[in-house]
């Protein structure tokens, strides 16, 4: 039942059972009609998870002596839902006997390690804890907190003290969201989260009580528990920041643009008494330099380009203005653009894609990337990106990392690498839909479906693009629905589907303010005159080039200038489109668009047979078939050979790869898989697939090895990866 659920919903059960097969049976057989769906968030405790799995668990523990079982609860408490590493230490100081845990051992529910018990599954585990009295529950919590005495352990101690209270506690509450504080600092939202839900539990104001759990939500969305955030959200206070927060990453991208400026509106005006919002409610950075309204100005400028509605970011940044509010960077920059002062965007992005030093704010640092991309500078995009993920990690604001893979994807494509972008947006698929950020899966759909059309997987492009637009035109996001189209029109593009292309594209590369999606339209331009050429229908291409052309001559960079004197090579008559190839590619050796330098010499190439320049012509043609070999773009490779066949002259010899190089990353990851001996149905499990997507999986790896059994495909895989 698990493959009829949306993937989404799918890859956030199982992550919420720890991947325990029938836990995930038993869920499916729970969930409303709207959690099934992904409307409503799943489950978060483990009675409400797996209560059937738990209750026959709880009655296995209950068997044993009761002096192994009191040993097993202390090491579940020890781990379970906070880890304190505390176990040795508690039973030296209660000198306890442990020899009753070979009895445990004897039933195969858990054994002694170095570090402590390891149980046999995180199931067992949590039924040791469960199956626990109230009462030896707070005893083993309040021994625990004897011996947290440490350096750095100060927030667990607390909460041990906060699991061994007898009721509500103002004192031991704000002891415990103090030490939230701290570990929030240190980059252990998690902990932070589980300490204010404490906190919350013995606070004796209802009105602070729902204060914390507000807090908590948003530690816990930070963290990437999206599921709990939202639920903790329900039961806390009203918070429009909160709201519009969720609203960007899973739900309409204009409501959260809306509820996100009035967020940052709110906080920018002065207010007094206990109503005054502390820098640490927002989320966000929690920094002392942090500026709440600066930073929902930062998050709404993202559901600005989400949507594609640039005139949502002047609206911003005039709010920003009025409000006296620093805006950030690339909120003026598109702006600006937008009205069509492209030099002022020049410098404005110029300025926000030069903060991306390492170890900064990974909210500034993809907002870096983003106005890297726009200037076409793809190195420094690809730079801020990884930062901004490297600093995510290690601030513990997990759920950031999968939106700067969405943006770091485009770096990967316009430099030539398909292959590591395929895997690296999988790999961001797999986590956007693991944290409930619905809305960076689907951009990251679009993008693999980018990818797709480059590398000639047309059953993935038409998987991916497909459920890409259909969720994107859904919830009003222009940016994943345009990037989507342009998968569509560019495979027809490689197919020679020129009309089919032209009318695709002509809608993205709309010019002038107020039409199209930016991003895209800078995507979609070059090839959007190439189809209009193909179909003798240039009148507005021509207009689309000369918006091009003005933003590349104002920005600088070299690949878009690049691609603008390609496009002028195109629509020029004869003899006269040499010279502007040949500037293209002058341009091309000083950029990093190398995907786009390879089509560029096969147009080129293309132009000098018609012209009868056969020596130049095959030279061309014969370097651009060695590119897109190597990238990995057979279509485009394809192409190359069409036109060296009318050349009458011989295709290059291809290099010589590894098998395994023809299957994309999906197909490589399922082939690795069954390599190691996994069942069709382990691997739906693992990848949060369905056994019939395993299976189409599967014989697309057969097909494009040439092999017909696994056994073959074992030792294929075998080879090309022995050194």
């Amino acid at each position: 039942m698990i493959s009829a659920l949306p993937e989404g919903v799918r890859v956030r059960l199982l992550h919420s059972v720890y991947g325990d097969p029938r836990a995930a049976a038993e869920l499916v057989t729970l969930l409303t009609d709207r959690q099934s769906a992904g409307l409503d968030p799943l489950p978060t405790e483990p009675v409400d998870l797996a209560p059937g799995l738990l209750r026959a668990l709880r009655a296995e523990i209950r068997a044993l002596p009761d002096d192994t079982r009191l040993l097993l609860l202390l090491a579940a408490a020890d781990q379970y839902p906070v880890a304190t590493h505390a176990f040795h230490r508690a039973v030296t100081a209660a000198r306890l006997d442990t020899r009753p845990l070979e009895t445990a051992e004897s039933a195969g529910v858990a054994h002694s390690g170095a570090g402590g018990v390891v149980f046999r599954d995180a199931w067992t585990r949590i039924a040791a804890y469960e199956s626990g009295s109230p009462a030896d529950r707070r005893d083993v919590h309040r021994l625990l907190a004897r011996v947290l005495h440490g350096e750095g352990e100060t927030a667990r101690r607390s909460w041990h003290r906060g699991a061994g209270a007898l009721g509500p506690s103002g004192r031991l509450s704000a002891e415990l969201r103090g030490s939230a504080d701290k570990a929030r600092r240190t980059g252990q939202l998690a902990l932070a989260r589980g300490l204010l839900e404490r906190a919350a539990a013995l606070c004796p104001d209802p009105p602070e009580r729902s204060r914390l759990v507000t807090r908590a939500a948003s530690d816990a969305w930070q963290a990437g528990d999206g599921d709990r955030a939202r639920r903790l959200a329900a039961d806390g206070a009203a918070d429009d920041a909160l709201a519009g927060l969720f609203a960007l990453r899973a739900g309409n991208a204009t409501e959260s643009f809306d509820a996100l400026l009035g967020a940052a509106a709110q906080r920018a005006r002065p207010t007094r008494g206990n109503d005054s919002p502390e820098v640490d409610e927002t989320p966000g950075d929690h920094e002392v330099s942090f500026d709440p309204a600066s930073h929902l100005l930062a998050r709404a400028t993202e559901a600005a380009i989400y949507t594609g509605d640039l005139r949502r970011c002047r609206e911003a940044a005039r709010v920003a203005g009025r409000l006296g509010i620093t805006a950030p960077g690339t909120l003026g920059g598109l702006a600006a653009a937008f009205e069509g002062r492209y030099e002022d965007a020049r410098d404005l992005l110029q300025a926000a894609a030069g903060r991306c030093g390492p170890g900064g704010d990974p909210s500034l640092l993809v907002h870096a990337g983003i106005a890297a991309l726009m200037l076409g500078d793809h190195t420094r995009a690809a730079t801020a990106t990884l930062r901004a993920v490297a600093s995510a990690h290690a601030r513990g604001t997990t759920a950031l990392v999968p939106q700067a893979m969405e943006f770091r994807a485009y770096a990967d494509f316009w430099t030539g690498r398909p292959r590591a972008g395929q895997t690296a947006a999988t790999d961001a698929l797999h986590q956007a839909y693991a944290t409930g950020q619905d809305n960076g899966a689907c951009h990251l759909q679009a993008a693999l479906a980018m990818f797709a059309a480059i590398t000639g997987d047309a059953d993935v492009w038409r998987e991916r693009a497909a459920a890409a637009r259909s969720y994107a035109l859904a919830r009003g996001l222009g940016l994943p629905a345009a990037l989507a189209q342009w998968a569509l029109a560019f495979l027809d593009l490689t197919h020679g589907r020129f009309a089919g292309a032209a009318a695709r594209l002509r809608a993205l590369a709309g010019f002038g303010p107020g039409h199209g999606h930016r991003a895209i339209r800078h995507l979609a331009t070059p090839h959007y005159v190439e189809a209009a050429v193909r179909t003798d229908d240039t009148r507005i291409a021509r207009g689309a080039h000369a918006d091009y052309h003005r933003w590349a001559t104002v920005v600088r960079s070299p690949d878009d200038l690049a691609l603008s004197a390609r496009c002028r090579a195109l629509l020029a008559p004869g003899e006269e489109a040499v010279e502007h190839y040949r500037t293209a590619l002058d341009l091309h050796a000083h950029g990093t668009r190398d995907f786009e330098r390879a089509r560029t010499e096969l147009l080129f190439g293309s132009a000098l047979r018609r012209l009868r320049h056969r020596t130049e012509a095959r030279d061309r043609l014969h370097s651009a078939l060695e590119a897109f070999e190597h990238f990995g773009a057979p279509h485009c490779a394809g192409q190359a050979r069409a036109e060296l066949r009318a050349l009458g002259a011989p295709a290059a010899p291809t290099h010589a790869v590894e098998p395994t190089a023809r299957l994309t990353a999906q197909q490589l990851l399922v082939a690795r898989m069954v390599a190691e001996g996994a069942t069709n149905r382990e691997i739906a499990a693992r990848l949060a697939l369905s056994p019939r997507t395993i299976d189409h999986h599967l014989r697309g790896v057969f097909t494009r090895l040439g092999i017909r059994s696994r056994i073959e495909l074992v030792r294929l895989i075998a080879e090309s990866e022995t050194p």
